[in-house]
């Protein structure tokens, strides 16, 4: 057995030292001379350590070829090979065949690598794998800081943990932190579904993620942000800067814009604010709804189970507008049961329809085949209707019935301390006189929009005051309030807001009627001719 010799100990320290090798052996190639080192080959310069079965050393050029079961070592780091050429001078090595880089527990395995020794970082360009920990990734271009323990990846990457699986074309990971950096548009994946995002991070022991540019798509809905933070152990989702959520439910084609969002899976609820606005299709037209704040609860999300019994909610609130092409109103609360689709407007609603302005304490607006069916109005329930005349017909009583038909108003149930005014016209160029009537239960018919007929039920009393008689005070009813001025108009639903407070806390879901129980029912006496 050789050992090393004396002149090479007196050598720099820069030179590769031979530390053992089985057998020496004078070599010549291109004009160069070499010494053939055999069997248990062991060289050395400074920290780094190689061993291999032969090896060929260049002491002019300081340099060596290493061959079969190549192997170095380098503090934390281990390096294998099936060869291998080491340059002393720049302390860079380049390694080829089986080639596998471990650091602490981390392995990298690769056709060929090269490795800095001075800067700690490596190098491959022909594809590689790295298994961390139950982390998987692989790349086609890929390098190492043994120093800062962080990957950096360009080509087809791809990274397999427990927890996710990342598809993207440039990648960065940090072996201590555990985060994965993204400079490129990238894709997650888990059972939760589908992240994409032009950039950002995603810790792997936190399961957080944090992206620019994202998109995370579920079973149930899309969510489309310039800035989002999910953290999957929390199940929560943040989301910043022109937020869209679309529904994927395709008997409820929704979209909930706004500027922050924020979601609680295992909640079942998702709130939008910063001028947000519901987009929803009803009758092949596009119902909009906007708030201060709205809030989606999905009640079979928190019960991990599809119950009947169990409704689907959107609350929205404060100062609520609406708009519709053939439908208006405000409120300063609503909530929309999604799955029984009706809608509740509390505090101070009014609704337009055509020409008729709708006023009660509370409304309840139940939507059938995607078109609004009918509307029960509760407590000081009054309508107006403004003819061709610009004259404005009333209707009031504490409790309402409006029906309505291809989206259209068509009749109104009065009950309770029913009055009205109905101005009888000549086609449609003079005023003949005005109906004025009391009785506790009315019916209005409507035609086009406006009010056809009035009925009265229950212990009428009627008058016909001619236009000459006509004094001011006698065309309003009391509580009268045409309110025409606050008409939404869709550019108003869909401007920025700055946010409203309410004096009270909107109802929650579980105190709102879904079908209205007076003390009687309404029209029991003429119950068949009012359907």
């Amino acid at each position: 057995m050789i050992t090393t010799f004396s002149l090479f100990a007196q050598q720099a320290q820069e030179q590769i030292q031979l530390v053992k090798a089985g057998s020496l052996q004078a070599g010549n190639k291109n004009g160069a001379s070499f010494t053939r080192l055999i069997d248990n080959v062991h060289l050395k310069q400074k920290e780094t350590d190689l061993y291999c079965d032969s090896a060929h050393l260049y002491r002019e050029s300081n340099t060596v070829e290493v061959f079969s079961r190549v192997r170095v070592t380098q503090g934390t780091l281990t390096i294998t090979s099936n060869t291998g050429v080491y340059n002393g001078n720049q302390q860079k090595a380049v390694f080829k065949g089986n080639v596998t880089l471990q650091d602490e527990k981390m392995t990298l395995t690769t056709p060929s690598l090269s490795y800095d020794m001075v800067a700690r970082t490596s190098r491959y360009t022909e594809g590689g794998t790295i298994v961390e920990e139950g982390t998987n990734l692989t790349s086609q271009f890929g390098n190492y800081n043994v120093n800062s323990k962080l990957l950096a990846f360009k080509g087809n990457v791809h990274l397999v943990s427990p927890d996710a699986d990342i598809t993207s074309d440039t990648l960065q990971y940090n072996t201590v932190s555990k985060l994965v950096f993204f400079v490129a548009p990238t894709k997650i994946k888990n059972e939760d579904g589908l992240l994409t995002a032009k950039g950002g991070t995603y810790n792997t022991v936190t399961k957080e993620s944090i992206f620019q540019g994202s998109r995370v798509e579920t079973p149930d809905y899309i969510v489309d942000a310039d800035y989002s933070v999910y953290n999957r152990a929390a199940e929560y989702l943040y989301a910043n800067g022109k937020v869209k959520l679309t529904s994927k439910d395709p008997e409820n084609k929704t979209i909930i814009t706004g500027n922050t969002l924020q979601s609680w899976k295992n909640k079942g609820r998702t709130k939008i604010y910063g001028s947000p606005v519901m987009r929803s299709l009803v009758s092949n037209d596009t119902l909009y709804i906007s708030g201060d704040t709205l809030v989606a609860v999905n009640h079979d999300k928190v019960a991990k189970q599809k119950d009947p019994k169990l409704k689907d909610f959107v609350y929205a609130y404060y100062d609520v507008r609406i708009f519709k092409s053939d439908l208006q109103g405000k409120c300063d609360s609503l909530t929309y049961n999604v799955t029984d689709s009706v809608m509740h407007l509390r505090r101070d609603p009014v609704v337009w329809s055509e020409k008729s302005q709708l006023l009660a304490d509370s409304m309840n607006m139940f939507i059938r085949n995607k078109t609004l069916d009918k509307m029960y109005m509760y407590n000081n329930a009054f309508i107006i209707s403004e003819d061709t005349l610009k004259n404005l017909n009333q209707v009031k009583g504490r409790n309402m019935e409006a029906f309505f038909k291809a989206g259209q108003i068509a009749k109104v149930n009065v009950n309770g301390n029913g009055e009205s005014i109905y101005f009888a016209l000549e086609g449609d160029t003079a005023t003949t006189g005005m109906n004025r009537s009391i009785s506790s239960d009315l019916i209005l018919r409507f035609k086009e929009g406006k009010v056809n007929t009035v009925s009265l039920l229950t212990n009428p009393e009627a008058s016909f005051i001619p236009p000459h008689e006509l004094k001011e005070p006698d065309k309003r009813l009391k509580g009268f309030n045409w309110r025409i001025t606050e008409q939404p108009t869709k550019e108003l639903v869909l401007a920025k807001r700055t946010p409203k407070q309410a004096t009270k806390t909107p109802e929650k879901a579980s105190t709102l009627k879904t079908e209205p129980t007076p003390k009687k029912s309404l029209f029991k006496r003429n119950n068949k001719k009012s359907k």
